[in-house]
């Protein structure tokens, strides 16, 4: 995926990872980054009348799902404004909450236009930090587990909305049951400090207790733990489960260089975590979610809708991939529906 571009890149091209109690991601609104008939005569019918705004993005850290994010994100403004009257202030947390606090906060000083929150902590240290500038997230999974809102009912009634990277859990481990029929233990590795990560680690053990599969849970509390965790895993599981997890998108490299030589093959929650450590995932664009949220924010600054009222959004259309090279190497041959991520 394409690394983020500043703001002048990103007027001239167009380009393509973690929170909905029960089944709330599921029942919201689908995405879709069309310019359909709506869209565009909101766009035609809104101006900016001379007006320019200055946008926050918030990422949590960099890895290919939130650098998509933010240019899907980046792109959809541009192109819906005009490159002279949008300008934005991308800052990376590098995967710490402090940073994320520290920003969010500096971002609301500035009286910004608007905030993206790329993932989860992004979007609860932006809500910590105003009530009242517009906050899109982007990246995250379930916005009541995120917010704790317990009385979900698609929008959240607050100066927050966006659009969720959650793919269905249950067709997520029908993967698991489809590729590896004879399993007896998935292992289901996370974060304990992402509470989206431990929102589909808990979906997915439901599903799996519905099938008769047992599980267990491997969690690390940040990446210092994960060798650690991951050397316990491989040595009593068949089977891992990785959700759309920051943390482990980020270590890829660390997790793969102990479940591939112990032949343990991994189910991933994105792209990203897949192309890394994976055998197959259920897909969504990162791009697409973020040119959503994109849109979303063009209708908020200048058409005026009301956030509180706006459904969270969820990508159009998943796909079924698999990592060629890890595969060969495990002897795993996909089903023909499944689609080989492409490698650069």
């Amino acid at each position: 995926m394409n690394k983020i571009l500043s703001v002048m890149m990103a007027a001239a091209m167009t380009v393509s990872m973690t929170a909905c109690g029960g089944d709330t991601a599921s029942d919201n609104t689908s995405a879709s980054v069309d310019n359909s008939a709506a869209t565009t005569e909101s766009a035609a019918a809104g101006s900016t009348d001379g007006q320019k705004y200055t946008i926050g993005i918030l990422q949590q850290l960099e890895h290919p799902a939130l650098d998509a994010a933010s240019q899907g994100f980046e792109d959809a403004l541009t192109e819906l404004l005009g490159a002279d009257n949008v300008t934005f202030d991308l800052q990376n947390a590098q995967g710490e909450q402090a940073n994320c606090a520290t920003i969010a906060n500096n971002f609301v000083a500035s009286n910004y236009d608007l905030i993206l929150a790329n993932a989860t902590t992004a979007l609860q240290c932006s809500a910590a930090a105003t009530s009242t500038i517009p906050i899109l997230g982007t990246s995250a999974t379930d916005y009541a587990t995120a917010l704790e809102i317990d009385d979900w009912t698609g929008s959240t009634g607050r100066n927050i909305s966006g659009t969720s990277d959650l793919a269905p859990l249950d067709e997520q481990e029908a993967m698991i049951k489809e590729l590896f029929p004879d399993v007896k233990t998935v292992g289901i590795l996370y974060c304990s400090a992402e509470p989206n990560s431990k929102y589909q680690a808990t979906q997915i053990e439901a599903a799996l207790d519905a099938d008769g599969i047992a599980y267990k849970e491997y969690t690390a509390s940040d990446s210092n733990d994960i060798t650690s965790v991951v050397q316990t895993a491989v040595s009593e599981v068949d089977v891992i489960y990785i959700p759309t997890d920051n943390t482990m998108a980020n270590n890829t490299e660390t997790i793969n260089n102990i479940a591939l030589p112990a032949g343990i093959p991994i189910i991933a929650g994105e792209e990203g975590i897949c192309s890394g450590c994976g055998v197959a995932t259920l897909s969504i664009s990162y791009y697409d979610i973020g040119y959503t949220a994109g849109q979303m924010a063009y209708d908020i600054l200048v058409n005026g809708a009301d956030i509180t009222t706006m459904e969270i959004k969820t990508a159009p259309q998943v796909t079924k991939e698999y990592n060629a090279d890890i595969c060969s190497q495990l002897g795993i041959t996909p089903p023909d529906d499944y689609v080989a991520i492409e490698t650069e």
